[in-house]
């Protein structure tokens, strides 16, 4: 009878010492959760950006709105001299933050520059909130969808980004380069899709 440690290994036998080409890289790192999608919801719910009808909803909205602008007693002074292409520039950047593609940090700078616009500007409290008022104004009467979950994350978003264009227009502005483009998502709303 023969010894089972003395006998020769088997050629067709898998060799034990050679790696298993289906077993996991120990040497990998762990894995990563997978990319939440950019509206910040459930895989299939729509960014707000597109909820909103994306770049030409929101180039209709700025065209119309900075031609109000520049007729508005209270903030035409402000936007005296404004360069033919901010609507366009203010719908890329609203763009971006809404979720869709990055055109104002790419073509814009981010940030940093949105921020420097703003800068030494001394805007007032009156002139923020009649921009406000006036941007949900257009955004009705050019269309933009009236749901509460958009309507209420599209004001979230409107309060807060004049709020530091307040800031950064006064006395003592925080440092310009402090911040990405924020990217605002549904958040505890997202939109109804029956």
């Amino acid at each position: 009878m023969s010894d089972p440690l003395d006998t020769a290994p088997d050629p067709t036998a898998p060799d034990a010492t050679a790696p298993d080409p289906t077993a996991p890289d120990p040497s990998a790192s762990e894995p990563t959760a997978p990319e939440r999608p950019a509206s910040g919801g459930k895989p299939g719910t729509p960014s707000i950006y597109e909820w909103a009808g994306g770049i030409d909803a929101l180039n209709r909205l700025t065209e119309v709105f900075y031609d109000h602008v520049l007729k508005d007693p209270l903030l035409a002074p402000v936007f005296a001299g404004m360069d033919p292409r901010h609507p366009q520039h203010v719908a890329m950047w609203l763009a971006e933050v809404f979720g869709g593609p990055a055109g104002y940090t790419e073509r814009r700078g981010g940030h940093p520059h949105m921020a420097q616009q703003h800068l030494g500007r001394g805007i007032t409290e009156p002139q923020r909130r009649r921009w406000v008022e006036l941007l949900l104004d257009t955004a009705d009467e050019v269309g933009l969808p009236s749901d509460p979950e958009f309507r209420g994350v599209f004001l979230y978003y409107i309060e807060w980004g004049t709020r530091m264009a307040l800031i950064y227009s006064g006395e003592n502005p925080p440092p310009v380069d402090a911040a990405e483009v924020p990217v605002w998502q549904w958040g505890q709303t997202p939109p109804w899709q029956g």
